[in-house]
């Protein structure tokens, strides 16, 4: 996978709250990235992993002072801080005055936020989510474009939101791939239509919307729905507390990115040596049936101890999990659950303890670290 660009054609629909909701469910590694040229929010509305403050002038505006020279996607990291709840961000400018610094270099930032997929050292290679905010004609974020794979335009249900982003996907879907409607299907970026809506009235309106989207042909299609929950926007930003695995916003956000790895398999297909990234917001940790405790507890003491660390275990510094990531088991992602402990057989051999977790996890646990099954405070 590359680069995955989120924005909106006018107001305020939600887009960082969508891109922070997708960033912390990614099942691989994941590098949020504020690219909006009118500034960012997640610095006055997100805490850092040791619970300070972010610091504003790391990041895009740090970053500035050195691509006059170049960017290697490596060096993104270099700028990176992570959240409370363990999320990598990239954070954005203080405001559109700022921006005149990446004047000429939007192009190679959305190059250098492409390549880090591919990066050939595995303890740096991410995928990137880039919030550009509102993407108008005059926008230099738009230099970005070429480089991403998708692009999620989001969008209110509201006839006029409906209206303005029809005509904005219209107008990008020219810009980028030509008057010939039909070379949507081939050229990248795909362009995807998020609506923000009631989860009750949701599959309806997307039907209708994107039904819409068809008749004037605008080269776009809906791809998906992020529950329009006022509650768990503020549990995300870590303004109110509660169980945001099991909030609106998240279970939506869930199959939003199940979805998209779905049905955009050929576009979001890793490229690099199967780098993986740790779920941010983990479900409650399974809880194993009384049959089954001591079966298990047979089992730990007679398996072979774990081989050694190797392949896959992330460099300092770049990335690694604040919750010991133990897999998302089972939720829209198409991972297999994680079995249910059987009880032992008289005769049964002890079952080796495989050296990967099951069900398409990356990095295994970090001593010290917390459980996954906790809920990060604060995930941005």
């Amino acid at each position: 996978m590359a680069l995955i660009a989120l924005a909106a054609d006018k107001g305020a629909p939600g887009v960082t709250t969508t891109a922070v909701a997708l960033a912390a469910l990614w099942p691989r590694r994941v590098l949020l990235a504020e690219a909006d040229p009118a500034g960012g929010d997640l610095v006055y509305r997100s805490v850092g992993a040791n619970g300070r403050p972010l610091d504003p002038s790391t990041g895009i505006l740090s970053l500035a002072a050195t691509a006059r020279r170049g960017i290697a996607a490596e060096q993104l990291w270099d700028h990176a801080q992570r959240l409370s709840g363990g999320l990598d961000v990239l954070v954005g400018l203080a405001g559109s005055d700022q921006a005149a610094g990446l004047t000429g270099q939007w192009s190679a930032l959305g190059r250098a936020f492409a390549e880090l997929s591919q990066s050939p050292h595995p303890e740096a290679a991410a995928d990137v989510l880039a919030d550009l905010g509102r993407l108008d004609a005059q926008s230099p974020a738009n230099a970005l474009l070429p480089h991403a794979a998708l692009l999620l335009l989001v969008t209110r249900a509201q006839p006029e939101n409906l209206a303005h982003v029809r005509d904005r996907a219209a107008a990008l879907h020219t810009k980028l791939h030509g008057t010939q409607r039909g070379a949507a299907t081939l050229a990248q970026p795909q362009i995807g239509v998020v609506l923000v809506a009631d989860p009750q009235q949701g599959g309806k309106v997307a039907s209708q919307v994107n039904e819409m989207l068809v008749a004037s042909q605008s080269g776009a299609r809906v791809v998906g729905l992020i529950a329009e929950d006022v509650a768990g926007a503020e549990q995300l930003a870590g303004r109110r507390r509660g169980r945001l695995d099991r909030s609106l916003l998240v279970r939506s956000a869930r199959q939003l990115v199940a979805d998209l790895l779905q049905n955009f398999r050929a576009e979001l297909n890793p490229t690099s040596g199967g780098h993986t990234g740790e779920h941010r917001v983990p479900p409650p940790a399974p809880q194993p049936q009384p049959h089954a405790q001591a079966a298990a507890q047979q089992a730990a003491a007679t398996a072979p101890p774990p081989p050694p660390a190797g392949y896959g275990q992330p460099g300092p510094g770049y990335g690694q999990p604040a919750y010991g990531h133990q897999g998302y088991q089972g939720q829209g992602y198409g991972y297999p659950a994680q079995p249910t402990a059987q009880p032992a057989q008289p005769a049964a051999q002890p079952a080796a303890q495989p050296s990967q977790p099951a069900g398409g996890q990356g990095w295994p646990r970090h001593p010290g670290a917390p459980g996954a099954g906790a809920t990060p405070g604060g995930a941005g």
